[in-house]
C-alpha cells in the first residue's frame, strides 16, 4: 500500500523554503531624506535634522548632513568645530556617533572634527548586501573627502574604518598629514585564517543570516566586546542599532563581517594589498592607541607596530570600541600628532629663504 507524504511535512517544507528565501534576500536600497540645505566652505549639502533619540548625544554646535557620493548613495556626516580637519572613521556596526566622546575632549576652536558614517549603517543610505565590497566603501568615503574639498587632515581609524579610511586616503595621498591608529588592521592575508570564530561561522550562507538576523542581535552583543561592558549601555547600543533596523534593510553588519578577509583568495584581499603597500610607504607623525581587552583585534597590535615602527603606543584597558572607554587617551594622541605637524610646518617656515 502506498503512503503519501503527510501534508504537514509538505507545509513545513514549503514554509522553510519561503523563510530561507526571505532571510537570504539581497535587500533593497533605502535612501534617507534630509530637510533643507547646509552651507559649508566646500558648497551646499543636504541637511539632516537628527531624530531626538540621536540628537541628545551631541551639542547644538554639531552639523549633520549628507554627502551624495553616487545617485541614491548618501553618506551621513557629523562634524563639529573649525580649524585643522580631523577625519575620524568608525567601523562595523556603529556610526560616526562613536567618536562623540573623543570630540568632547578636543579643542573645537582649533580643529574641525569630521565623522562620516559608512554606507549601510547609521543614517547613511542602506544598500543590497551584494554591494557591500571594500572597493565600494573606499570609493564612497574618498568621494566624501573630495566633495568636502579638504587639502590636509589627520586621520583616525578603527575596525573597518581602518582599511576603508586608509584606502580612501590612498586615492588622495596628498591629504594625509598624520594618523592615530586604533584597533584595526591594514595587512593583507598571506595564508587562510579567520579573524574570529564568529567571522568563520557567519560567512556560511543561511547560517550567518540565522545568527545575525533571527537568533541574535549584533547590537545587543556589543557590550561583550568591551573591557567594561557598562561602557555600552542599552541606550547607546540603540543609538547604533535603531536606524539600521528601522530602515527595513539591516543587511550591513553581516555583509561587513563577510567583507573581512579569510585568506589570499578573498574578494577583499586585492584591495587590502593596495592599502598595505600605501601604509608601509607612509612617513608621517603617528600614534597607536590600543584596546587590549578587544576579543577580536587586541592580538593585532604587533602587526600595527610593524606598520608604524616609530609610533608611540598607548595600551589601554579598553575593548573593541575603545572610543567609548578611553576617549581622553585618543584625543591626547591626536593633539600630540597635531603638535608634531605644526612643529614641522614651523620648521619649514623658519628654514625658508
Amino acid at each position: 500500500m502506498k503512503t503519501g507524504i503527510p501534508i504537514s511535512l509538505v507545509v513545513i517544507a514549503v514554509a522553510a523554503v519561503f523563510f530561507a528565501g526571505v532571510i537570504l534576500r539581497d535587500g533593497e536600497k533605502v535612501v534617507p531624506q534630509g530637510e533643507g540645505t547646509l552651507r559649508l566652505d566646500a558648497g551646499e549639502f543636504e541637511a539632516f535634522p537628527l531624530p531626538d533619540y540621536a540628537a541628545k548625544y551631541v551639542t547644538d554646535e554639531y552639523k549633520s548632513y549628507f554627502v551624495e557620493v553616487e545617485p541614491g548613495i548618501k553618506v551621513h556626516v557629523l562634524e563639529v568645530g573649525s580649524g585643522f580637519p580631523l577625519f575620524l572613521q568608525h567601523g562595523n556596526p556603529t556610526s560616526g556617533f562613536l567618536y562623540r566622546k573623543v570630540a568632547e575632549e578636543l579643542p573645537t576652536d582649533r580643529v574641525r572634527v569630521i565623522m562620516p558614517t559608512l554606507v549601510g549603517l547609521g543614517f547613511s543610505s542602506k544598500i543590497p548586501a551584494s554591494e557591500h565590497t571594500l572597493d565600494d566603501h573606499i570609493r564612497w568615503i574618498n568621494s566624501v573627502l573630495e566633495q568636502l574639498k579638504l587639502t590636509e587632515l589627520v586621520y583616525v581609524g578603527q575596525d573597518w574604518g581602518g582599511p576603508i579610511g586608509m584606502g580612501a586616503l590612498a586615492r588622495s595621498p596628498d591629504l594625509l598629514k598624520g594618523a592615530v591608529l586604533l584597533n584595526t588592521g591594514f595587512n593583507a592575508p598571506k595564508e587562510e585564517m579567520d579573524l574570529s570564530r564568529a567571522h568563520a561561522i557567519v560567512k556560511t550562507p543561511l547560517v550567518g543570516e540565522l545568527m545575525l538576523e533571527v537568533f541574535l542581535s549584533i547590537f545587543e552583543r556589543l557590550p561583550e566586546m568591551q573591557g567594561d561592558p557598562d561602557s555600552l549601555p542599552v541606550d547607546v547600543t540603540e543609538l547604533y542599532g535603531r536606524p539600521v533596523r528601522e530602515s527595513g534593510n539591516a543587511k550591513a553588519p553581516l555583509a561587513m563581517m563577510r567583507m573581512v578577509t579569510d585568506g589570499p583568495d578573498h574578494s577583499s584581499t586585492a584591495a587590502m594589498r593596495v592599502i598595505e603597500r600605501y601604509v608601509q610607504g607612509l612617513d608621517i607623525p603617528a600614534e597607536i592607541v590600543w584596546g587590549m581587552n578587544d576579543p577580536i583585534l587586541a592580538k593585532a597590535l604587533p602587526l600595527m607596530k610593524q606598520n608604524f615602527p616609530a609610533a608611540p603606543v598607548t595600551e589601554t584597558e579598553g575593548g573593541h570600541f575603545l572610543q567609548e572607554e578611553v576617549p581622553a587617551e585618543i584625543a591626547a594622541a591626536l593633539l600630540r600628532v597635531m603638535d608634531q605637524i605644526q612643529l614641522a610646518k614651523s620648521g619649514d617656515t623658519n628654514g625658508a629663504p
